[in-house]
């Protein structure tokens, strides 16, 4: 992400969104966050992405946060925060821990000024640990076809003390809420405003597209092109309307309670239905717009690139997600093979 493009996130306050309203935050609800999420990723879906994984990281570290480290993490409200879910290793010490190891995927890694990552004491046992950048350092191995701007690198540590005011009980970031559904609907919101972003390539540039039949004097007036623009634009507002109704069905349960596992498996369905609609849109737009479209100075192809590689997150593994449902959906003991 540009330093441009951090700048004019902070100034939108979408970087607050998930700080707590006494810290000059918004602690805005799951529905408002993915309609910011999709308009930022309408322009930049990296900067979108960042936003994103910023506000499931607050969130999830809001309610185990000593006030010590709460007092420190959000002493800028519009602070970028990365986290990583690849375990490292930890060692009890005395007032803290001591943890090493690489922490890879850490989405707004170079911009964040704190990360939350896991470690295992004695290989074991999880705990959960918020750590300043200052004591980290970046391998920059994010080489990838999309999300390029994401800065997804690798974060290492090796010995780095945590002290307890940092040292975060899961537990209290884990129980109650639907943070799964949560994290899969503020990057699927990127992913729809990338498709939407494609779909605004194309709609200005068709009406210079020459007609490829002598019968129609441009590509606008070809039957054809105009059933697949319909279509596309048909696929990314259901979507849009699938997005919406997982965000109301979240927000809409009560604080302290979860959703049971097969509403959620259902939720977590639809997204992956919202996702394969906005491919299946992209593969018209792309077809609509011509080869031209993958010339490395049209944005077209980079929002193809950004949800090719964001749709295969590890969220909307479809493999994953299908199995669960129709587990729950036949009564089955999800730990039986």
């Amino acid at each position: 992400m540009t330093d441009a493009s951090l700048a004019a996130v902070r100034d939108t306050g979408a970087l607050a969104l998930a700080t707590p309203i006494r810290h000059g935050g918004r602690e805005a609800d799951l529905s408002t966050r993915v309609q910011v999420l999709a308009a930022l990723g309408q322009g930049c879906p990296s900067t979108a992405w960042i936003t994103a994984t910023t506000a499931e990281a607050k969130i999830a570290v809001r309610a185990a946060l000593s006030d010590k480290a709460e007092a420190e993490v959000f002493a800028d409200p519009d602070a970028v925060m990365c986290a990583s879910a690849r375990p490292g290793r930890a060692e009890a010490v005395a007032g803290g821990l001591r943890i090493s190891g690489r922490w890879g995927y850490a989405s707004g890694c170079e911009h964040a000024t704190h990360s939350l990552l896991v470690a295992l004491i004695d290989g074991t046992t999880p705990v959960a640990a918020l750590v300043p950048a200052t004591d980290l350092t970046v391998d920059r191995d994010w080489h990838v076809a999309g999300l390029s701007g994401s800065g997804s690198h690798t974060l290492v540590g090796n010995d780095v003390l945590v002290p307890d005011s940092h040292v975060l009980d899961i537990t209290r970031m884990t129980t109650g809420g639907n943070p799964d559904i949560a994290i899969a609907a503020g990057l699927f919101a990127t992913l729809l405003g990338a498709t939407r972003g494609a779909l605004d390539v194309v709609a200005a540039a068709i009406g210079n597209r020459p007609s490829p039949s002598a019968a129609y004097p441009d590509l606008p007036h070809v039957p054809g092109a105009q059933q697949s623009f319909a279509e596309a634009t048909h696929r990314i507002d259901t979507a849009e309307q699938r997005l919406m109704r997982v965000a109301a069905a979240v927000d809409a349960v009560p604080p302290g309670e979860s959703l049971t596992p097969l509403d959620r498996s259902r939720l977590r369905m639809d997204l992956l239905s919202a996702t394969r609609e906005c491919r299946h849109a992209l593969d018209d737009l792309l077809d609509l717009h011509g080869s031209s479209g993958f010339s490395a100075t049209n944005p077209l192809q980079r929002f193809w690139r950004d949800v090719s590689i964001g749709s295969r997150h590890v969220q909307f593994a479809s493999h994953a997600v299908t199995q669960d449902y129709g587990t729950l959906l036949l009564g089955l003991d999800p730990r039986t093979p």
